[in-house]
């Protein structure tokens, strides 16, 4: 390299590396504000989820008559269809003995305890081929009445939203997803 040759790799050295000085401080501190942001948002989402659950969430284990956890000793639940790697159907009955509506359904292990009565995912049927199919019924345990809200045909789907009268429902398929509103 001859000297002017030199003196321009020099000058344009130093120029990049004034510039890379100057920058790497900014640089990293707009890493370090969305790292920042990020963590922020993901601890107010933890609040918020904290403030406003979907109800009481009821998980069966497989075993003979069991109480049913939140139903204030109301409910015993018994195994009856066990799906392989899927889900487990059950038969509900009233502790108390009184004859009830939902010992001549299966029911899945999602049970939602609301206000009004338990929100139970009735099987349409217990083969695995004609699955999942289920309808999503209000049980009032006052007057001992299933009352179907919606039909959801598949395994993910869970009470989004209360507003006075009504609930809605998302679910998810895999592929697709929806939301479905209904009147209680």
């Amino acid at each position: 390299m001859n000297k002017v040759q030199l003196f321009f790799h020099h000058i344009f050295r130093f120029i990049w590396n004034a510039i890379f000085v100057i920058s790497y401080p900014i640089l990293a501190s707009f890493g370090l504000i969305f790292i920042g942001l990020t963590w922020l948002f993901s601890k107010l989402s933890q609040l918020l989820t904290r403030l406003r659950p979907e109800g009481s969430k009821v998980v069966i284990k497989e075993s003979d008559w069991e109480p049913l956890p939140y139903s204030n000793d109301l409910l015993e639940a018994k195994l009856v269809k066990q799906i392989m790697f899927g889900p487990s159907g059950f038969v509900l009955r009233r502790i108390d003995g009184v004859p009830t509506v939902l010992s001549d359904h299966v029911f899945g292990n999602k049970v939602r305890v609301i206000e009004e009565g338990f929100i139970l995912e009735k099987w349409n049927s217990t083969e695995s081929k004609d699955l999942p199919d289920f309808d999503i019924c209000l049980y009032d345990p006052d007057k001992d009445s299933l009352r179907p809200l919606t039909n959801i045909k598949c395994f993910d789907w869970h009470v989004s939203d209360k507003v006075e009268n009504e609930l809605s429902f998302k679910w998810f398929d895999g592929t697709q997803g929806g939301e479905v509103k209904v009147a209680l």
